[in-house]
């Protein structure tokens, strides 16, 4: 039985859909801290339980019979985030489980600017040290992430960003499908190649791309870290989400998200979907 944890957000119920189009409900299993959000799984032959990251008890019960578990990242950074995907690894083992997949980044690194890199590395410290089969998948920037980064620029005209480098924005769908593969498939453990769209942009091509879809000016002004601090708090954004928003600056300038790759391409059988056809999206959506 193959396990997806997190499966009531947007990654984790996508990789399910995905696997229901390759193997029978029967042979997936869902661990979700509210089942009854995943009644409809249920419902459809999906073995639902109720699984806690801070409560391996839980977990030993999600998991129980699996074969292969995706650890989908629990979103919650520094101690208590590790000490989460630690439980979570932990009970993953004393189940009996065989290979453990976790959802990283492409940019995982212990030294990055852009502190869920960090996070990611020190999870895959932790599959290492377990001593069990693990995959970490490598998977590209969400591209929902920039659609959130653009706001209300489509309507002012104006766009205030600091310096950045190109990123190799990637959706969520093309990523879920990507993990379904690999999960019933015979890839290789340990760290996956990138898993990226095909295409890395900046800021300015960005700009120059939503400019030609909205037909009107949409103008990039590039401030100061400090400048685009101050912008920020003037918006009322709290300092912890200021910080990490600059950390994915930094980390973009260095290029920790510029590196793109066909794999994706490979697994899912076709061209990942492009950042100007979720822009196209997005606008479309908005009106």
């Amino acid at each position: 039985m193959i396990i997806v944890t997190g499966a009531n957000g947007k990654l984790g119920r996508g990789v399910v859909e995905q696997l229901l189009k390759r193997i029978p409900a029967e042979q997936i299993g869902v661990s979700v801290r509210e089942p009854s959000k995943a009644q409809d799984l249920k419902d459809r032959g999906i073995r639902v339980r109720r699984g806690d990251f801070n409560e391996s008890e839980s977990l030993l019960d999600a998991f129980e019979g699996a074969s292969q578990v995706l650890l989908v990242s629990s979103g919650i950074l520094g101690e208590a985030g590790i000490r989460q995907h630690q439980t979570a690894i932990d009970a993953a083992k004393k189940a009996g489980v065989e290979r453990v997949l976790y959802t990283s980044h492409m940019g995982s690194s212990s030294t990055s600017y852009f502190p869920p890199m960090v996070h990611h590395a020190e999870t895959e410290d932790l599959l290492k040290e377990s001593g069990m089969r693990y995959a970490s998948l490598r998977n590209g920037f969400y591209a929902s992430s920039l659609v959130g980064f653009i706001g209300d620029a489509i309507h002012s005209g104006e766009w205030i960003v600091p310096e950045d480098g190109p990123v190799a924005w990637t959706t969520h769908s093309d990523l879920a499908e990507a993990a379904a593969a690999i999960i019933t498939g015979k890839n290789g453990d340990g760290p996956s190649p990138n898993l990226t769209a095909s295409e890395a942009i900046d800021t300015k091509g960005v700009a120059a791309m939503l400019s030609d879809i909205v037909g009107r000016p949409i103008n990039r002004k590039v401030v100061t870290d400090d400048e685009y601090r101050t912008y920020l708090t003037a918006q009322g954004i709290p300092e912890g989400r200021i910080a990490i928003t600059l950390g994915l600056f930094r980390a973009s300038r260095k290029g920790d998200f510029a590196h793109t790759s066909n794999v994706l391409a490979d697994l899912i059988g076709r061209p990942p979907k492009s950042i100007r056809e979720v822009l196209k999206e997005s606008i479309s959506y908005r009106g």
